[in-house]
């Protein structure tokens, strides 16, 4: 054991070592005007600045006169395509051009106090700050802020004045159900942060903010319920996050990637989701959302394996249809992983365990395939992924139309020639529908991982092969945990109430209690007994309803 972890922690440490090298080169300018304050020149500190971001072309700096005697001079600096125009016209250039005169005549010689009282009596911005360093300045500029500089003075504002352009809420298109909200989130930080709001109205609901990325400064948010979360995980998750040293963070898989507890399993620890109404349950069950600007899909930790086979339509629905539908999903899954392994075993193994009506039709369907049923598989399964992943990179209109009428041509074709049975196609074609059945893109992608390793092991031992994967699976899962939650809880370690919204899913007046290994004890009940002060302050609830868990 020691022989091997010792150099994987080498390996660890080289990669950390390079991590702080580049991030001090990233950092040396910064650093280097950290203590560089501002000038009282106005020239200079505009010169400073463009020297700074070397002269970008997409970099603006708008002079102009506070006075109309022209005595005093002051420049916008601002990026073009991060700020909103309508707002640096309407609501800096307009009010200092045109309401500060006044101001102006009635203060003193002295320009100290000046930058304060535009910013108390002149901007109509909610969020308005005030720096004497370069070093704020280029961070506010470059995170789509306008600074305002004035002559004589070394104090410069930042105004929040963000508004690129951004896609607005639609409706998610890898989530898709037949009963619920039409609301996805989007690209935006505060828009996603909006959406989990205006569902959980609830003042416990936190928000901390991490930067991650030494070039691309991406915005990191992690959300929870604090009292509901366990205060241990949330401290999990943000150790991790601090701790991750990349050059960028360009979407929230780069974050799921770090801070996973298993790097080599195929089968996902954190859960992601694009829809608000799925994280806002999540959340009400004791879980952490992470949101990272930039990208539309949130992370939900910790994650059990069967809230990876749960859609938010199952909530919705009554619970036997709910139930019902669960049953099929669980029969696609293992459709999707033993049906081509159980062709191969039992037309090469066992045919004695088929009918014999069905084993005259299967002989005399591969009576003119030359290549054993391992060999057959294969072939037919390989083809499908190229075809599904072809499918997927094409564009939106001419994906879905070329896998159909590819995946009907090659197997037609492959029958017509004799490469593959007729029932080897069949087999293939419930195998791929089975997969599309799973309502999580990567929890399908592991069982369609899995699947290759499984055809050999049956076509080497038969269906003794496939019961030694299995087992070798049911112990892997047994052996993760998602920050701390066992991985295949609440069957182990068992929870009788947990049980309850797994396969099957009972009524909601029935789920009374909160997931027990996802939130603090004292918290398990869904309806807490509200205290006199908090019916004093938010009023007592108008109905009784139970609030329901999605996972």
């Amino acid at each position: 054991m020691a022989r091997w972890g010792r150099p994987r922690r080498q390996k660890q440490q080289k990669q950390q070592k390079i991590a702080r090298v580049q991030d001090k080169q990233f950092t040396k300018k910064i650093e280097a005007i950290s203590d560089d304050d501002l000038a009282l020149d106005l020239s200079a500190n505009l010169d400073r600045v463009a020297e700074i971001l070397g002269h970008s072309n997409d970099l603006v700096r708008r002079r102009f006169h506070l006075d109309t005697k022209g005595e005093r001079q002051a420049a916008l600096i601002f990026i073009d395509g991060m700020v909103s125009v309508e707002i640096v016209d309407k609501q800096v250039l307009h009010p200092l051009m045109h309401s500060l005169p006044d101001l102006l005549s009635q203060a003193d010689g002295e320009h100290k106090d000046l930058p304060e009282q535009i910013r108390d009596h002149v901007l109509p911005i909610g969020e308005v700050k005030s720096t004497g360093q370069h070093r704020d300045v280029i961070k506010s500029v470059l995170q789509g802020d306008t600074v305002l500089l004035i002559d004589g003075c070394a104090q410069a504002l930042l105004m929040n004045t963000k508004g690129w352009e951004k896609r607005g809420v639609e409706e998610p298109r890898t989530e898709a159900v037949v009963r619920g909200p039409r609301d996805g989130f989007a690209e935006t930080m505060r828009i996603n942060t909006a959406l989990l709001r205006r569902r959980i109205k609830d003042p416990d609901l936190r928000a901390h903010n991490f930067t991650v990325g030494t070039r691309s400064r991406t915005d990191i948010t992690i959300m929870y319920i604090e009292g509901v979360a366990e205060a241990g995980v949330v401290d999990e998750i943000k150790k991790r996050i601090e701790a991750i040293e990349v050059d960028g963070v360009l979407d929230s898989g780069y974050i799921e990637q770090y801070i996973e507890d298993s790097h080599w399993s195929p089968f996902p620890l954190i859960q992601n989701t694009e829809r608000p109404d799925k994280a806002a349950a999540n959340l009400l069950e004791g879980k952490v959302i992470v949101l990272v600007d930039g990208s539309p899909f949130v992370l939900i930790a910790p994650a059990v394996f069967t809230q990876f086979y749960h859609s938010p339509e199952d909530y919705y629905e009554r619970f036997l249809i709910a139930t019902l539908v669960r049953f099929i999903r669980a029969l696609s899954m293992t459709m999707a992983l033993l049906l081509p392994s159980l062709y191969i075993s039992f037309s090469s193994f066992h045919p004695e365990m088929i009918p014999s009506k069905l084993v005259i039709a299967m002989a005399a369907g591969r009576a003119t395939v030359p290549f054993p049923s391992v060999i057959e598989a294969l072939l037919m399964e390989v083809s499908i992924e190229i075809l599904r992943e072809a499918s997927v990179r094409l564009p939106g209109p001419i994906g879905p139309t070329i896998g159909i009428v590819g995946a009907l041509i090659v197997g037609e074709a492959a029958v017509k020639a004799g490469i593959v049975s007729p029932i080897m196609v069949i087999v293939v074609a419930l195998t791929t529908i089975g997969s599309f059945a799973a309502p999580s893109y990567n929890a399908a992608i592991a069982i369609r991982m899995l699947r290759f390793p499984i055809m050999f092991l049956a076509a080497m031992f038969g269906l003794y092969g496939i019961m030694l994967f299995l087992i070798v699976i049911v112990v892997h899962l047994c052996s993760l945990k998602s920050f701390g939650v066992p991985y295949l809880s609440p069957f182990t370690p068992r929870n009788f109430l947990g049980i309850g919204d797994t396969l099957i899913r009972i009524p909601l007046f029935r789920m009374k209690k909160r997931p027990s290994v996802f939130v603090d004890n004292e918290n398990i009940l869904r309806n807490q007994p509200e205290s006199a002060e908090d019916v004093k302050q938010y009023g007592k609830p108008q109905t009784e309803t139970k609030q329901r868990s999605d996972k």
